[in-house]
């Protein structure tokens, strides 16, 4: 005799497992047409950072912990004008 339950179980698993998929498939996607630019201005208000920026050809790691100074050094003189 067949368990409804343990059967709606199984159904609702293979549903998330194909909805994951699929979810997986929009995440590289919408990855892959992030403009840095524009996010750099909606998270940090201005593009000062990325104004003088030239589009780059690499992973960007070696510029983000760059940029990461810069945002470093811009929150220490904040902080000093604060104090």
């Amino acid at each position: 005799m067949p368990d409804p339950e343990k059967d709606r179980l199984k159904q609702h698993v293979e549903t998330w497992r194909r909805a994951g998929l699929e979810l997986a498939a929009v995440r590289e996607r919408e990855l892959g047409e992030v403009d840095t630019r524009e996010a750099v201005r909606q998270l940090f208000g201005d593009n000062t950072l990325v104004q003088d920026a030239a589009r780059l050809t690499t992973s960007g790691l070696v510029e983000q912990q760059a940029w990461f100074a810069k945002l470093r050094a811009k929150d220490a003189g904040k902080r000093a004008t604060q104090s």
